[in-house]
């Protein structure tokens, strides 16, 4: 049987979940409602006393503090290759720059997916440590987040200094 934990910390986007799955990090989810709809047919047990979650806990914490620009944490990103090609092109932008939809697909060399790119940074189980939220529209404008949240990708992109049109 798999085992899978997690743990809740507060930020300043809300109570952040992170789940744990043989000992790599699973997913982050931001507030609970999506916890609860992305764990709900699997069993996990609450465990904050995990090593791995503390210091999961500890750097997204360092991050909200503004110490932390990077994540040295063991992720599992489960998706398809297309997925995650963008993930790994959204994980070398670095912490307070943005790139465009376009600009990830002409880096993965799939120029015309940039729909696509979209719904990959949806798909990311990991936000925050794979930094979907660094990615806005060609205009420089904020775009989908999470969907519609686009006042979260807001507040992390001021905490980490990038530029955008809002």
């Amino acid at each position: 049987m798999n085992s899978r934990i997690y743990s809740r910390t507060e930020t300043l986007i809300g109570d952040i979940y992170i789940v744990l799955e043989e000992e790599l990090l699973s997913a982050v989810y931001i507030g609970e409602e999506d916890f609860l709809a992305g764990e709900e047919e699997c069993p996990l047990r609450f465990d904050p006393s995990d090593p791995l979650l503390k210091k999961c806990t500890l750097q997204l914490d360092e991050y909200f503090r503004g110490e932390r620009k990077v994540f040295d944490l063991p992720i599992d990103p489960q998706g398809t290759i297309f997925q995650r090609a963008v993930w790994k092109e959204l994980s070398l932008i670095p912490f307070g720059e943005t790139r465009s939809y376009q600009d990830i697909a002409v880096k993965i060399g799939k120029e015309k997916a940039v729909r696509a790119i979209g719904q990959a940074n949806k798909a990311n189980r990991l936000p925050i440590i794979i930094p979907c939220h660094r990615v806005i529209g060609k205009n420089k404008s904020l775009t989908g987040y999470a969907g519609t949240r686009t006042d979260i990708k807001e507040k992390l992109l001021i905490l980490e200094g990038a530029g955008f049109n809002s």
